[in-house]
């Protein structure tokens, strides 16, 4: 092993993929891979004797996710830099995994270019966010936003303007769909309107008129 080289673990459960990732730090000095499993349970195994400084892991694990295997990588090694990975690019799953103690997120599918480009990033700058995901993350916080309403009630009233469901905006904030239904309620109420039909024109009127902050 390197000496001065980068010690990256890598947790994947597309098991086809791990050799991708050991192609493409051949013929590199900077980084070197320790340890390839499919899972937190087996990254946590023997986890001092590889003592990564890097951890790359999927957000999608059979078990322990990866973004609950954060807080667990954490005290393990609180200096060690962890970068998850997704077919996903949803902003709630981004925010919950850098508010959990991320540095990272990349979308998938992953090149090398990218791959590479995200160990120096994270390296160097302490951070790496693939420009899928910063790009969504900056909309995010352009958006214009309703001052009336609460974080939460502009964040579900995005979310039905673009034809989201109860159920799929309780799975991305991570609440029950009755908490969603509480906050539309207090919505309903505010803009003065009994559906969510009313409520989307009711909407779309207030920024035609320049009433949104």
């Amino acid at each position: 092993m390197l000496t001065n080289a980068v010690k990256v673990m890598i947790i994947d459960n597309d098991v086809n993929e791990h050799q991708s990732y050991v192609n493409y730090l051949e013929n590199q000095n900077e980084f070197i891979i320790t340890k390839i499993c499919d899972g937190v349970s087996s990254a946590l195994q023997d986890f001092k004797e590889h003592n990564p400084e890097i951890i790359l892991s999927e957000v999608s694990l059979n078990g322990i996710s990866g973004i609950n295997g954060i807080e667990l990588f954490k005290k393990k090694s609180d200096s060690a830099k962890i970068i998850l990975v997704s077919h996903r690019s949803d902003f709630e799953l981004i925010r919950k995994a850098f508010k959990m103690g991320a540095n990272g997120y990349l979308t998938k599918p992953l090149t090398k270019e990218r791959f590479l480009n995200a160990l120096h990033s994270v390296q160097s700058d302490g951070a790496a966010m693939s420009h899928d995901v910063a790009k969504k993350v900056i909309s995010i916080f352009q958006e214009k936003k309703f001052e009336w309403f609460s974080n939460r009630e502009n964040q579900i009233v995005e979310y039905l303007r673009q034809g989201a469901t109860y159920k799929m905006i309780a799975e991305k904030l991570f609440v029950t769909p009755s908490t969603v239904n509480f906050h539309i309620q207090n919505i309903y109420l505010k803009l003065n309107v009994n559906s969510k039909a009313e409520a989307l024109v009711k909407l779309e009127q207030l920024q035609e008129f320049g009433k949104a902050s």
